[in-house]
């Protein structure tokens, strides 16, 4: 059984989705085995949502400073020791992962992007930003990759993309939709593979 921490900024509908998949599909299946367990989440911003989804399905939640998260991590790298965390999983997280966490963690820390990577990657590419340029562009196509997270933004070794069509009527909004449920149908059992 693995022990996982999931890394969130926002409302934390991802986060959500990997709790109930990781922490309740046993019970709602009847299986006795034991599988992968989310046992932390962890957010820089107090006024997220994630915080609230997190106490609703019992799981512990901390909230760390930017800092504490980037530069002086040693609150942080105590708190995924006493919780073993064996995996970090990003869920819409929006700050730059240390160089010295990815070290502790290689090939343990994995991101869900929301479009075809390397498409609308990098700095500063992330939530609706992705989705106006995308519409932008007059793609006729988008999607969501998951991914192994490295040193550079959005860079990491593909584990898993999946494509939604983009019309020319769509509107960021309706990309962000489509976007949803390809992350939701897909997220979990991606990571769950992945960590077998």
């Amino acid at each position: 059984m693995k022990h996982l921490a999931i890394f969130a900024s926002g409302s934390g509908t991802n986060a959500q989705n990997l709790i109930e998949y990781f922490n309740y599909k046993k019970e709602r299946s009847n299986q006795t085995e034991l599988g992968h367990k989310v046992e932390l989440v962890i957010c820089n911003k107090p006024q997220a949502y994630v915080v609230e989804r997190a106490k609703k399905l019992d799981v512990p939640s901390v909230v760390l400073s930017k800092e504490e998260l980037t530069t002086n991590t040693q609150k942080l790298f105590e708190l995924l020791s006493q919780y073993n965390i064996d995996y970090i999983i990003l869920a819409g997280y929006l700050l730059k992962i240390p160089a010295e966490l990815i070290d502790k963690y290689p090939d343990r820390i994995i991101n869900i992007h929301p479009a075809l990577l390397p498409a609308y990657g990098g700095k500063g590419m992330y939530g609706h930003h992705i989705h106006e340029a995308v519409v932008a562009a007059k793609e006729k196509e988008s999607g969501i990759t998951i991914h192994l997270v490295d040193e550079k933004y959005d860079n990491g070794k593909i584990l898993f993309q999946a494509k939604c069509e983009v019309t020319p009527s769509d509107t960021p909004d309706d990309v962000a939709e489509k976007i949803h449920h390809l992350e939701q149908a897909n997220f979990p059992r991606v990571v769950d593979e992945y960590l077998n």
